[in-house]
C-alpha cells in the first residue's frame, strides 16, 4: 500500500495524538491539585526529552552552538506557552482552557502581519473576528476578562510566537533533535521557575501516571507520529486535523471532570474553532503557519 496515496493510516494517527492531547486537559485538572504546575511541568518534558535522546541518541551529534541556541530560544517561547496555559487550566474551565489556547492559529497570520508585513485576507479577517466573538462568549464575565482564561490567552499568544520562530528557524535543520532540545528547555525553564516555592516530587501514584502518560504520549510519541504524518500530508491538513484537540478537550472535560455543557461552551466554542478552521484553510503558502512543530499546542 502506497501511503502517500493512501492517508487512512496517517489520518487516524494525527486523530490519535489530538485524542491524546485532549484528553490532558482533563486528566491534569485533577493532578495540578496535587503538585504544583511548574514540578509538573519540569518532569513531564524533561522524562519526554529524555526518552527521545534514548529513542535516537545519534541525535545528540547533530547538534551545534547555533543550533542549540535556536533550540533554546524556541523551547523558552513554547515553556512560556505551557506555564502561562496550565496555571490558567487551575482557575478555569478544561473546555474553556482548549478552546482559547486554539486561538494560536488565528494569533500567528496577525503576528506575522505586523512584523514581517504578510497580508492578511477577507477571510482570515473573518476567522479572527469570529475567533474574536467566541473568546468573548467563552471568557468574559460582565466587561472583564477572567484571570484563568486570560492565562490561557496568554499562552496562546506564546505559542503563536512560537511556531513563527519555528517557522524561521527550523528550516534545513533535524526536526526530532530540535524538538528534543525544546523539550529540555522547557523542562529546565518550569524547573527553575518552580525553585521559587520548591521543586516537588509527586508524592502519590496517581500523579506520576498522568506525568508518564504526558512524557510519552503527549509529547514523545504524539511528535513522532507527527513527523511522520507530514512527509505524507500537507502542513494545512495536519493542522485542520490536529484542532480537534480542541473539541477532545471539550469532550473529556464533560466526561471526566463533569463540567457542565453550558451555552457559552457550545456557542463560544463553536464560534473559535470556526475560526481556527477558516484561519488554518486560508492560510497563505508564504505565510509563517507551517506547522513544523505542532506538538507545541497541546497541554
Amino acid at each position: 500500500m502506497n501511503l502517500k496515496q493512501h492517508k487512512s493510516i496517517p489520518t487516524v494517527l494525527l486523530l490519535s495524538v489530538a485524542l491524546v492531547w485532549g484528553s490532558t486537559f482533563a486528566i491534569m485538572k485533577d493532578s495540578l491539585g496535587r503538585i504544583d504546575v511548574n514540578s509538573f511541568l519540569a518532569w513531564r518534558f524533561v522524562l519526554a526529552a529524555l526518552m527521545m535522546a534514548l529513542l535516537r541518541p545519534q541525535t545528540l551529534r547533530q547538534i551545534s552552538p547555533s543550533f542549540l541556541l535556536r533550540g533554546v530560544c524556541a523551547g523558552l517561547l513554547l515553556g512560556g506557552g505551557y506555564i502561562f496555559q496550565t496555571f490558567g487550566l487551575t482557575l478555569t474551565t478544561v473546555a474553556k482552557t482548549g478552546f482559547i489556547t486554539g486561538l494560536y492559529a488565528v494569533f500567528v497570520p496577525l503576528i506575522a502581519a505586523a512584523f514581517f508585513k504578510h497580508h492578511i485576507t477577507r477571510m482570515q479577517w473573518l476567522a479572527v473576528g469570529l475567533a474574536i466573538c467566541g473568546t468573548a462568549v467563552l471568557s468574559l464575565h460582565g466587561f472583564a476578562l477572567g484571570k484563568g482564561e486570560f492565562l490561557v490567552l496568554v499562552g496562546a499568544l506564546l505559542f503563536a510566537l512560537h511556531i513563527i520562530g519555528l517557522g524561521r528557524w527550523s528550516p534545513g535543520r533535524d526536526p526530532y533533535a530540535l524538538t528534543m532540545i525544546q523539550m529540555a528547555t522547557v523542562g529546565f525553564l518550569a524547573f527553575l521557575a518552580s525553585l521559587k516555592n520548591g521543586f516537588h516530587i509527586p508524592h502519590d501514584q496517581g500523579v506520576w501516571a498522568v506525568v508518564i502518560y504526558s512524557a510519552i504520549f503527549a509529547s514523545a510519541f504524539a511528535f513522532i507520529v507527527q513527523t511522520w504524518a507530514q512527509s505524507f500530508m500537507s502542513a494545512t491538513s495536519v493542522g485542520i486535523i490536529l484542532t480537534t484537540e480542541y473539541i477532545f478537550a471539550a469532550i473529556f472535560g464533560i466526561a471526566i471532570v463533569h463540567e457542565d455543557l453550558t451555552w457559552r461552551v457550545l456557542v463560544g466554542g463553536g464560534l473559535m474553532m470556526t475560526g481556527v478552521y477558516l484561519a488554518i484553510l486560508f492560510e497563505e503558502p508564504s505565510d509563517l503557519t507551517t506547522t513544523h512543530n505542532h506538538e507545541k499546542i497541546a497541554p
